[in-house]
């Protein structure tokens, strides 16, 4: 279950983009915590009941007002069996500090719960008088995994260019999506909703997959879909990774780059029977250990960005697929200490 934190100065539109997110769950089930003891400003007509202070939400979303000494014990019990959620976002408050957030779920990692990666949304229309009155704010955008240039809307056209080089020099590596009203795609942070239906175990996801089309939201004026603003490169072949170079691919992702994830093949001995799942935001890597349930082993990945250098995260993925050296005999601990164990 990934966990997102969800950052950004006041007015930004965070809670916007939260409830954006719950509109268009499209049956998924969804945690939001908030880092402070405040109320969740979500729509009533988004509420369906409240009991101290867990809110139950019409699409089946829960809101819990957490702090740090009990986020660990809050997330575990979000990802029990049978809670059935895709996703927890961690709302946080206009002037939280966004690393001590990134801290406590990195913290709380475990089989069950992934760090899912900070997004930090800007207010474009505000955004130079935001950074010199509060320049904390470059802190904060600089280790974004993704940033959201909200209110894109209220810039005039020809600042617009300007506007994004100067958010790119203060973060080179994220991806930059500028949206108006906060309309971020929720297929960013969860699985397809028929894949959860039908999945069965860990496997790669296709893009088509992954950014499957959410045909009952296409008439939603908001509703901005990533196909028109994210970039995506792919690798589908029957060889295998050089684990060491994957490693490096993973934990150094191409300029851009919010999301990988896939299936490798490993040709050593030991590991060849093993498909490895290898998931990776911001640089924060997961890689589980799964069966290749009868199919062909081979390696499936997919780049998910916006700004890519498509020809350059192609070199990079074509990068990842070499004759492994025989006496590297180290190279796969680079994979495997990402290696997360089941229980």
């Amino acid at each position: 279950m990934p966990v997102v934190v969800l950052a950004g100065f006041l007015g930004a539109g965070k809670t916007t983009l939260l409830n954006h997110v719950l509109r268009h769950a499209d049956g998924r089930r969804i945690g939001v915590l908030v880092n402070d003891f405040g109320a969740i400003n979500i729509d009533a007509l988004l509420v369906s009941g409240a009991s101290g202070g867990t809110l139950n939400l019409e699409n089946g979303c829960m809101c819990c007002t957490t702090d740090a000494g009990d986020l660990a014990e809050t997330l575990a019990t979000m990802a029990a069996p049978g809670t059935g959620l895709g996703a927890v976002l961690i709302e946080a408050s206009g002037i939280a500090e966004p690393k001590a957030l990134i801290r406590m779920v990195l913290a709380a990692r475990s089989e069950t719960v992934a760090y899912g990666g900070l997004v930090y949304l800007v207010d474009a229309a505000n955004f130079d008088e935001t950074v010199t009155a509060h320049p904390q704010v470059i802190e904060h955008l600089a280790i974004a995994d993704l940033v959201v240039c909200n209110k894109i809307d209220l810039v005039p056209p020809a600042a617009v260019p300007a506007l994004l080089e100067r958010i790119r020099e203060l973060n080179p590596t994220a991806p930059i999506l500028p949206v108006a009203d906060a309309a971020v795609d929720p297929e960013l942070f969860f699985e397809p909703a028929d894949q959860i239906a039908c999945d069965d175990g860990p496997r790669q996801l296709t893009f088509d997959e992954l950014m499957a089309e959410d045909h009952g939201h296409h008439d939603d004026p908001g509703g901005a879909h990533l196909h028109a603003t994210f970039d995506s490169e792919s690798l589908e072949t029957p060889s295998a990774v050089d684990p060491r170079r994957l490693a490096q691919f993973l934990e150094r992702p191409p300029s851009g780059a919010y999301r990988i994830k896939g299936t490798v093949y490993v040709d050593l001995d030991g590991h060849r029977e093993i498909a490895y799942v290898v998931q990776a935001v911001g640089g924060f890597i997961r890689v589980e250990a799964s069966s290749w349930r009868g199919r062909a082993p081979g390696t499936s990945l997919a780049v998910i960005g916006a700004g890519l250098d498509t020809a350059a995260t192609r070199s990079a993925l074509e990068g990842v697929v070499a004759q492994v050296d025989g006496d590297d005999v180290n190279g796969i601990l680079h994979l495997t200490r990402h290696l997360v164990t089941a229980t």
